[in-house]
């Protein structure tokens, strides 16, 4: 019994440099495999294994902006996207914005007092 070869193009968009690069490709597989993201990764040169030092950190590849495991089903026309680490933890950025969003809120309520307050 023979396997067909067929072909899957995907949109790789690599953000882990500044700009994003933006590639379609083209990969091909047989009838009794099914496509996952990391087949996908195995096959663009981009990982070895679930282990490899360049994707080993969590979260850092996904599918459509949506974090995906290495066995999660790929499909035609997906858009495979690897994620650049994060320089900033996003729960003390928007800590430290609502933080200086009340202390300008604070200040200008003292303002107000001050200029209402008549002088003697």
């Amino acid at each position: 019994m023979a396997t067909k070869a067929k072909s899957m193009e995907i949109l790789l968009c690599d953000a882990r440099q500044d700009p994003p690069l933006l590639q379609i490709h083209h990969l091909p597989f047989h009838d009794v495999q099914k496509p996952t993201v990391g087949w996908a990764l195995q096959i663009l040169g981009i990982a070895n294994n679930q282990d490899d030092p360049a994707i080993s950190r969590k979260g850092c590849y996904g599918v459509f902006g949506k974090r995906k495991d290495w066995d999660s089903p790929l499909y035609a026309g997906d858009r495979l996207e690897l994620y650049a680490p994060l320089l900033i933890d996003p729960k003390s950025a928007r800590r430290k914005k609502a933080n200086r969003d009340k202390d300008s809120l604070l200040k200008a309520k003292a303002l107000r007092r001050q200029t209402a307050k008549p002088r003697p």
